[in-house]
């Protein structure tokens, strides 16, 4: 009897369950991060996704290639992104706490390409790694946009634009940047589907200040996203690293050397975000961009594998 209900169990995949982009639990974006999931068909990961229920849950696998470490696969509740920021740093710390790979360098495949991960090493003997940092795909950024669509999906007027263009930015994954003044930021709410008919990528709202030297911004954003079943987002690395390269082309940073932005993101959804983000500009244009993020793990445990 015993032996036949075991033989019946259903198959069980572990799991583990971070905060990312913080350093203190229940803030930042939390990540679930599914182990064993590589023989398991798109069906099958994306209802594990859905519920989670989180913005993003990686599905990481180590691999033997010689060209990466790892490889992940990403999927929010509804579509399977080819790159995603906090899905990267959460899976690179994930494995180096566990002894999977070891801190320092890691290249991680997903199907936007190889990026590179630094992962600091723990403070003391036995503890957990430190921060991460993800440099992202060759950065880009497109001509200037009209802004009346985008202040339409976020529910915003003209008057409260700040003068910089809005612009397409990325550096693995694109988004639309529209620079607001600060009071405006906390006002902005999403319109679905006026945020469906941007198309293309999901809409970043910044307010900006700069100090004495121009070589080091503050960033307050909102990011929100029509057709990837998560209408807003507590932390968005992916659009972090855009978001550097916007703020170069745009006169924000200087278009030659190093610079930098701290980004904080996710108080209005009660998961207040620190984001660092690092640029190297030359020609007024950027050539590398890198955010950071600490992580703190939440939870871990067994899930069931979908049967269907």
């Amino acid at each position: 009897m015993i032996g036949s209900a075991i033989a019946g169990a259903p198959r069980l995949l572990r799991f583990d369950v971070v905060d990312v982009f913080t350093d203190v639990p229940f803030a930042g974006n939390p990540l679930a991060v599914v182990h064993g999931a590589e023989d398991l068909p798109d069906a099958a990961l994306l209802a594990l996704a859905r519920e989670f229920s989180y913005s993003e849950t990686a599905f990481p696998v180590l691999v033997d290639d010689g060209s990466a470490d790892y490889a992940v696969r990403i999927f929010t509740p509804a579509v399977e992104l080819p790159f995603a920021g906090h899905p990267s740093l959460g899976s690179a710390w994930v494995l180096a706490s566990s002894g999977q790979v070891a801190t320092g360098v890691l290249r991680q495949r997903c199907s936007a390409g190889v990026v590179r991960l630094d992962v600091e090493p723990p403070v003391e003997h036995g503890g957990l790694p430190g921060r991460v940092r993800l440099t992202g795909r060759p950065p880009s950024v497109s001509e200037p946009l009209d802004p009346a669509l985008l202040l339409a999906a976020v529910g915003l007027a003209a008057d409260d634009l700040a003068g910089a263009p809005p612009r397409w930015a990325g550096a693995g994954l694109d988004f639309a940047y529209l620079h607001v003044r600060a009071d405006a930021v906390a006002r902005a709410v999403p319109d679905l589907p006026a945020l469906r008919r941007v198309g293309r990528g999901g809409v970043e709202v910044v307010a900006l200040a700069t100090d004495a030297d121009e070589r080091v911004a503050t960033a307050h954003v909102r990011v929100f996203a029509g057709d990837i079943g998560v209408a807003e987002d507590p932390a968005t690395g992916s659009a972090a690293l855009g978001l550097g390269a916007f703020l170069v082309v745009a006169g924000l940073l200087p278009g030659e050397g190093a610079s930098r932005c701290e980004v904080s993101q996710g108080e209005e959804l009660g998961r207040p975000s620190r984001l660092s983000v690092e640029v190297e500009a030359v020609g007024g244009a950027a050539v590398r961009v890198s955010v950071a993020g600490s992580v703190v793990p939440v939870s871990s445990g067994e899930i069931r594998v979908p049967e269907r």
